[in-house]
């Protein structure tokens, strides 16, 4: 029986060495340099797959090309939306021309953009070389322009009379990703004998070209398709932001401003040569997942029921029922009014003092009822701080006597005494709880979802603005140690944006000088981060926001030596 005869693929690397060996030196230095090229191909994939800035993408391209087939020039078409082929990237090594990519040069705006389609007859446009790759999906391999019959060069010829060049060979190759869609054109120029350096036609490792502009062209789909990706992701983040911020008046503009200073602090910060933070960097993509944390920071804030973050008053429920407590005086004043003429009547007959002491009475009682609305109507506003005694008398006059509907009541019920008497803001204690729910639903929200690897920390990012450094913060209580400096930045900017806002219908806007005076107190009590405060005060990023944000009225002097 014959023996079969055995293929060189089912060989060990070490018999094909010693095979290798026994075969001519010119095709071993052939298969040798095959060898090399296939590596060379197989390290450019690797390259292309992982770059993502896209200049940096098509200059690779380029340029592992041109070396492949020792080309001195080359062009980067892309095709456009509406079938042209726009200019990206040319490279002319023999005069110096490099536009586009990592250059600093832009693509010239003479060089005008491929047509595919006649615009008056829409007639495919055959006559241009790269037009024609892109549209039949095509290589061409021209070895003479100045000889060529079957496409019109007249705008070769004029470029190479401008700069004294001599377009001669080209390779046209039309770049097809996964789905076998022409994205673009790939055109070398010129390959060049690699001894005597003369014009020569493109011969070798065609098919290797045509395989890298096969991968480069996948790279730079799935490079767009990932920017689309994250494009929509953005647009996404964004809408639930305005939803939010256009859900209640009360919260205004805040989601989308928020992420301006963060990231204006993250720059300055980016910038320090000393300090703690001195070694602190963030990569393009750590710095867009802070930007994106900083947008959703608020997103529970969906779940918060409405009545509750529009509470802008103490008895504001569907409506401010301070407005009932002013019934309420009327009320008391038309029964003394009554009452006071009554006595009047009884007394007309009477000694002029008795009816005088009537009156002074009479006049005293008013004046306190006007003095008590107007009391409680500024207890309603909410405030700071409300002191003891101001909370007693709110219980004082609680206990007026009151008729209504021929039965005896308290001035005040037992809830608008306890919203009336709420020592900081507007809101009770299980109102409060509520609002600050929402950094708990914001980190349950966030930590739902599937992240890539490099946005995987915005939930921690996000979460983490209520926080203080001291631990007195909230949901978690973390300590300063707990937190990342992004976590802190967010929540530096929370505070900024939250008392200078002046879209809020309930408050004005505070001016710089009270803001950074407030933050300055929170500072001292190891409520923010001391370092990241002194960078976001001393690089100017309060004052840098301010002249975009913040009214004109509101930006007064500051003594920062007095803030930090």
């Amino acid at each position: 029986m014959k023996k079969k005869k055995e293929s060189i693929f089912s060989l060990t690397q070490q018999e094909i060495i010693e095979l290798l060996k026994t075969t001519p030196s010119g095709i071993k230095k052939y298969v040798d340099e095959l060898e090399d090229q296939i590596k060379n191909l197989s390290e450019i994939g690797v390259s292309l797959s992982k770059e993502k800035d896209m200049g940096k993408l098509l200059e690779t391209i380029l340029l592992e090309t041109k070396r492949i087939s020792v080309a001195d020039g080359g062009t980067i078409y892309m095709k456009t939306d509406d079938n042209r082929l726009k200019f990206e990237i040319m490279m002319t090594d023999s005069l110096g021309i490099h536009y586009g990519g990592t250059s600093s040069e832009p693509t010239p705006d003479t060089m005008y953009p491929v047509k595919l389609y006649n615009p008056e007859t829409n007639e495919p446009n055959y006559n241009n070389v790269s037009a024609y790759a892109a549209l039949t999906g095509e290589t061409v391999n021209i070895k003479d322009s100045y000889k060529e019959k079957g496409f019109d060069f007249t705008g070769t010829k004029g470029w190479d009379k401008r700069y004294g060049y001599l377009s001669k060979s080209f390779l046209t190759v039309p770049m097809k990703n996964h789905e076998n869609k022409i994205i673009g054109v790939l055109q070398l120029v010129n390959a060049k004998n690699p001894k005597t350096g003369e014009i020569v036609p493109f011969s070798t490792y065609i098919n290797m070209i045509e395989s890298l502009a096969s991968q480069a062209a996948v790279a730079i789909t799935n490079k767009n398709l990932v920017r689309e990706l994250e494009v929509l992701f953005e647009s996404f983040i964004k809408l639930i932001a305005t939803a939010i911020d256009k859900k209640s008046a009360y919260t205004g503009g805040h989601c989308s401003r928020v992420p301006e200073i963060t990231m204006m602090l993250a720059d300055a910060v980016g910038k320090i040569k000393s300090g703690i933070y001195k070694d602190f960097s963030m990569t393009p993509d750590e710095r867009y997942e802070l930007y994106i944390a900083a947008w959703l920071h608020d997103c529970g804030k969906v779940a918060t029921p409405t009545h509750v973050v529009d509470k802008s008053t103490k008895l504001e429920t569907i409506f401010d029922r301070i407005d009932i407590i002013n019934k309420k005086f009327e009320i008391l004043s038309r029964d003394k009014e009554i009452e006071f003429l009554k006595k009047t009547y009884k007394l007309k007959n009477s000694n002029k003092t008795a009816l005088t002491k009537l009156k002074d009475e009479y006049k005293k009682q008013m004046e306190q009822l006007d003095e008590d609305k107007a009391f409680l109507e500024q207890c309603n506003i909410g405030g700071e701080f409300m002191a003891e005694e101001l909370q007693k008398r709110v219980i004082q006059i609680s206990k007026y006597p009151f008729k209504e509907k021929s039965k005896k009541k308290p001035f005040l019920s037992k809830d608008e005494v306890r919203n009336l008497t709420i020592p900081k803001g507007t809101l009770l204690p299980e109102e409060r709880e509520i609002i600050n729910s929402h950094i708990s639903i914001t980190i349950d929200m966030l930590e739902q979802l599937p992240y890539p690897e490099h946005l995987k920390n915005i939930p921690e990012f996000a979460g983490g603005h209520h926080e203080k450094l001291d631990g007195t913060g909230y949901p978690r209580g973390l300590t300063g140690n707990q937190m990342s400096p992004q976590a802190k930045m967010i929540a530096i900017a929370d505070i900024f944006e939250a008392l200078t806002a002046a879209d809020r219908p309930y408050k004005e806007g505070k001016k710089l000088s009270e803001t950074m005076r407030i933050m300055g107190f929170m500072n001292k009590d190891n409520h923010i981060d001391k370092d990241l405060f002194n960078i976001f005060v001393k690089s100017g990023v309060y004052k840098k926001y301010a002249k975009k944000f913040v009214k004109p009225s509101q930006i007064d002097k500051i003594d920062e030596s007095e803030i930090l």
